[in-house]
């Protein structure tokens, strides 16, 4: 089955973002490790990273990584770019690896085979997307009956979480800031769709911006990220990065599926041997990531070496695998 050219576009722009987030996410802690050196370190409170431009270097890969992600979903489905997200993961693992000389560790290492595997799989099955000549079919997606139900039950659990829910287990529960930036998130791609659609055509000639819906969803797109990103840093600041990384993954691409199925109809033209592999596919990815962060701060107990290699009944003669009694 042949990818259509669109699918192709959506392909090559989310993996270039992959590429570009996952570095920054290096060179950014490149440069907080420098200015950690020199002044107070961003963990107790200090800005001197603002004045480290290996810190700035990493921001701007981030943001240009972003805008390919941005692109991407104007012309592939969500189904197909959101899981993407995790080859930035493997990314920064395997950069981390050989710049930060933080070792990968042998599940790591699998971790990423596994992202790998389960990404080519949804690629090579992923659902063409109906031609959308205007942002008014957007807008009429998105007022379907079905949509505007997911929307009002999404708008009512964020606001339970926000307004009940985070005073009292904000500090001690992850699944209270996750939930309100999985959420709102899987909304958010749906207007960055939106924008992504009327940027697209409105390059192409057919001016998107002189109807009142593209700039309501670029309201949309703006206000919920902002709302997310102040939530997202809440849920990093309190608990582990290792542990927040792979859950809001999970929710978010979970979430985000839904809501592309519901607006979009994803699943229309595809049949259940396609559906269950994309499926397949999502549960491979998911647990590649799981494994990568798992095993994210274990690099010092078996990094990779010859020894990975030798799966011999004889007992390792490496020391670090197998430490003799003596040692």
């Amino acid at each position: 089955m042949g990818m259509s050219a669109d699918n192709v576009h959506g392909l090559v722009l989310a993996l270039s973002s992959s590429v570009f987030i996952g570095s920054s996410f290096i060179v950014k802690k490149k440069g907080l490790k420098k200015a950690g050196a020199t002044g107070t370190r961003a963990g107790s409170g200090g800005y001197s990273y603002l004045y480290e431009p290996w810190w700035w270097a990493g921001m701007t890969t981030m943001i240009v990584g972003e805008i390919a992600n941005f692109a991407a979903y104007a012309y592939a489905p969500a189904i197909l770019v959101t899981p993407l997200g995790a080859l930035s993961i493997i990314f920064s693992a395997v950069l981390a690896h050989f710049i930060l000389e933080e070792k990968l560790h042998v599940f790591g290492a699998l971790g990423c085979v596994l992202c790998v595997v389960g990404s080519t799989s949804i690629v090579l099955h992923a659902p063409k997307e109906k031609d959308i000549e205007s942002v008014k079919q957007v807008w009429r997606l998105a007022t379907q009956p079905g949509f505007i139900v997911y929307t009002c039950v999404v708008a009512i659990v964020v606001l339970i979480l926000i307004f009940r829910y985070v005073p009292r287990y904000g500090h001690s529960h992850m699944m209270v800031y996750i939930g309100i930036c999985s959420l709102m998130g899987s909304l958010t791609v749906m207007s960055v769709k939106a924008v992504g659609i009327a940027l697209k055509l409105t390059f192409s000639g057919m001016n998107q911006f002189i109807y009142f819906q593209t700039w309501i969803f670029t309201v949309i797109v703006v206000l919920f990220s902002l709302t997310q990103v102040n939530y997202l840093n809440k849920a990093l600041d309190t608990f582990n990065t290792a542990v927040i990384s792979p859950v809001y993954y999970v929710m978010f691409t979970s979430f985000t599926i839904l809501a592309s199925m519901i607006m979009f109809k994803d699943w229309d033209s595809q049949n259940a041997s396609q559906i269950v592999t994309e499926l397949c596919g999502f549960i491979t990815i998911l647990s590649g990531t799981f494994l990568l962060h798992k095993t994210k701060d274990m690099g010092d107990e078996s990094p990779i070496d010859a020894s990975v290699f030798s799966f011999s009944k004889s007992p390792s003669p490496n020391p670090k695998v197998t430490p003799s009694p003596n040692s």
